[in-house]
């Protein structure tokens, strides 16, 4: 790894660690990483540091060398406005929102740039454990040798400390109804204390209002607690598209129709064609 690399990749952990509130927590918020290796790394100490340990802590502080520029859509906009809100004033939202739509890329990025907001990408894989695991680790809290009713009181007891929390949930779609119900528990202690956003598909949407019509356990609550309402993002249009092309290198008006005719009004396949006309016009 070339040494310019490397101190762009400094540069961005010790922004991390300044975001984390300290070493040892930016350290136990990444995997694999340990306070000792961060120190040294930000001391300029890189004798023993590997380009393996190199690059695993820049995928993890999200480093990316490759310079795509984040648009400003219509969509980012709202996605801020309400992860703002929700902040500032510990509210609780749900989002939906299309596939590529852009509602992830701006939570990433408030996240990298607000203290005390933490973002969980969830899985489908996830037990109430695991849920708890990840959301520690983002928090940068040691939870080593903890059972899950002391996983839970770590949490908010972290939670209450900090000043203007938020929690984000992306791809709360993905959720089991058993980690579903930790959102009932984590809303009724930290009710206007943290702010609370869960983004999703509209398939999140569908299913809370079937639960809610089945009397489904919890859904009711879940319902309740995100105020009735499913806030929906805009849908991408030409316009984000081609805002997004200029920003990335792609001026020729011919090249940006072909880019939107193709990308299905979806940001992530945006971002191939981008690639792939600049591929071709170095050809």
């Amino acid at each position: 790894m070339k040494i310019q690399e490397k101190e762009n990749i400094k540069t961005a952990l010790a922004e991390y660690c300044e975001r984390m509130g300290s070493q040892n927590k930016a350290a136990n918020s990444l995997k694999g990483v340990s306070s000792a290796t961060i120190s040294q790394l930000l001391n300029g100490n890189w004798d023993l540091i590997t380009d393996e340990m190199w690059r695993n802590i820049a995928t993890q502080i999200e480093y990316d060398n490759r310079k795509w520029v984040v648009v400003e859509t219509r969509g980012y906009k709202r996605m801020v406005q309400l992860l703002t809100d929700a902040q500032e004033n510990s509210l609780v939202f749900a989002v939906t929102g299309d596939a590529g739509c852009g509602k992830s890329e701006a939570i990433k990025t408030f996240a990298r740039s607000h203290q005390n907001v933490y973002n969980l990408s969830c899985s489908e894989y996830w037990n109430r454990k695991h849920f708890m695991t990840e959301l520690l680790q983002n928090m940068g809290v040691d939870y080593t040798g903890c059972t899950v009713s002391e996983m839970m009181s770590e949490i908010l007891y972290n939670l209450k400390r900090k000043e203007n929390p938020l929690l984000v949930l992306d791809e709360a779609d993905k959720l089991s109804d058993q980690v579903l119900y930790f959102f009932i528990s984590l809303y009724n202690h930290l009710e206007d204390h943290c702010g609370i956003v869960m983004c999703a598909t509209d398939y999140l949407e569908k299913r809370i209002k079937k639960g809610v019509r089945c009397n489904r356990k919890g859904y009711k609550e879940i319902y309740s607690r995100c105020g009735r309402k499913f806030i929906p993002m805009q849908q991408v249009n030409a316009e984000d598209i081609a805002a997004v092309c200029i920003a990335n290198g792609i001026s020729d008006a011919v090249r940006i129709d072909k880019i939107v005719d193709e990308s299905e009004c979806d940001l992530r396949r945006v971002k191939r064609l981008v690639h792939a006309a600049k591929s071709s016009s170095l050809q």
